[in-house]
């Protein structure tokens, strides 16, 4: 049998073929023995793809055969999820595969209060996870004490502490084209800034159960920006899937990024007194453009590897309030366990409002985006050491760009390859010298 890969949320593959209700049954009961007290209860929420039903109903038998409740919050924001676990202190999953296509699902899990799972309790619940599947003990509850399932309105409470998150304040008068993706923020996120007296314009927004992603949402951004153009609109904003991620594109039509969200934020935070320690959280992958700006804004960065897990450890142990990715994942700590790109979408718009400018004026402000150059090399094996052995070639290249520019080697994790990154002022400098570094890990790692 094909099992989906364990990732560091949990578990995510093409459904009923590698996440099948026999994987969602076994995780469920993995997940009730590790994360929940006996006669506790859980929280499942799904997107819209077809295979959500089937893998919440295997997924909630899982959790209930362990003798754990469960209450289900149907199609709704993994954010909502976290947001309504870290209210009542409750562990939680939400059913997604985010951005991927709908053939594909996934089970991401939360902790008790909506936190990301530490490397223990993964570590903890995967082993179970597998014992589970090859057949082992399963020791579960009978009679009364078998879990009970409820259907549960909870992500409605979600919604109003969106808006209340402007402590009275609205979006009047602004115009607005969202994109759903014909995900999970189809049936609350119009609602979010109707209710803030933005005017609303809809896409995006009639998932079929098949056609979540497919050519709308964070990920595929060309409808968005045709139509915040045609409609004259001030701004757009697209989520993704699950509406974890965000993002927006101005009155031109032009993207902003999840680096240029982040630096809108944060300077507008440090101004209000808001950004915590005046520090904000980026992964490796951020535009050295941002650290430029943050650096003459007075604002601290601090750096994690690449995906949001990373970034929110660095927020909680540092007492952060602001951090997120490239990719548009934008966590505001101070109100949320996790990525909300409904949220951060408020906390943006909200942002342009009282600043008098337009999204284009404060992004062009914030930062500026230097030329980044990406390539990959395909290795004959993996190789763990591959990154140390191109360690003096690295510096070779960082001291040739004389401190204007950066370089990025990271190994894939899923596959025989690296990863090259340069940024420097001069495009034509960051592909030169990326390119120099190609043939040099060709040479060096035997590809």
């Amino acid at each position: 049998m094909v099992h989906p890969r364990f990732g560091t949320d949990g578990v995510r593959g093409e459904a009923n073929r590698e996440l099948t209700p026999e994987v969602a049954l076994a995780l469920g009961r993995a997940a009730a023995e590790i994360l929940v007290d006996g006669g506790s209860r859980v929280l499942i929420g799904r997107d819209t793809r077809r295979s959500g039903p089937m893998l919440e109903a295997a997924l909630a038998a899982g959790y209930t055969a362990a003798g754990v409740d469960v209450e289900l919050l149907g199609e709704v924001p993994t954010p909502a999820v976290a947001w309504v676990a870290a209210r009542d202190g409750l562990a939680a999953a939400m059913i997604s595969a985010s951005h991927n296509p709908f053939a594909d699902n996934g089970i991401k899990l939360f902790a008790p209060g909506g936190l990301k799972l530490s490397d223990a309790l993964e570590a903890q619940i995967e082993r179970r996870f597998h014992e589970l599947l090859e057949g082992g003990p399963t020791g579960g509850v009978t009679g009364a004490a078998i879990g009970q399932i409820r259907l549960s309105n909870h992500a409605t409470e979600w919604a109003d502490a969106v808006v209340g998150s402007l402590d009275g304040r609205d979006l009047r008068d602004t115009s607005i084209v969202i994109d759903c993706a014909h995900g999970a923020a189809s049936a609350l996120a119009p609602g979010i800034f109707a209710r803030l007296g933005a005017g609303v314009t809809v896409i995006g927004a009639e998932p079929d159960g098949i056609n979540i992603n497919e050519g709308f949402g964070s990920t595929h951004p060309d409808r968005l920006c045709s139509a915040v153009v045609e409609r004259r609109a001030e701004l757009g904003l697209a989520f993704d899937g699950d509406a974890d991620r965000l993002i927006a594109v101005d009155h031109r039509g032009r993207i902003i990024d999840g680096d240029h969200i982040l630096a809108i934020l944060a300077t507008d935070w440090k101004q209000a007194g808001r950004l915590a320690n005046d520090t904000v959280v980026v992964t490796v992958m951020s535009n050295l453009g941002f650290r430029l700006a943050m650096a003459d804004q007075g604002i601290a960065v601090v750096e994690t590897g690449v995906g949001d897990r990373y970034v929110l450890e660095a927020l909680n142990r540092g007492g952060y309030s602001l951090g997120g990715e490239q990719s548009g994942h934008v966590i505001c700590r101070d109100l949320a366990t996790t990525g909300d790109g409904v949220l951060a979408a408020v906390q943006l718009v909200d942002t342009v409002r009282r600043s008098a400018q337009t999204l284009a004026e404060l992004s062009d402000s914030a930062m500026t985006t230097l030329p980044q150059v990406l390539k990959n090399v395909r290795l004959a094996q993996r190789d763990p050491l591959a990154v140390e052995r191109l360690a003096v070639a690295v510096a070779e290249a960082e001291a040739e760009m004389g401190g204007e520019g950066r370089v990025l080697v990271r190994s894939s994790g899923t596959e025989p390859l690296i990863r090259i990154m340069v940024e420097h002022p001069i495009a034509a400098t960051a592909e030169a010298v990326c390119d120099a570094l190609v043939s040099r890990a060709e040479r060096l790692l035997g590809t």
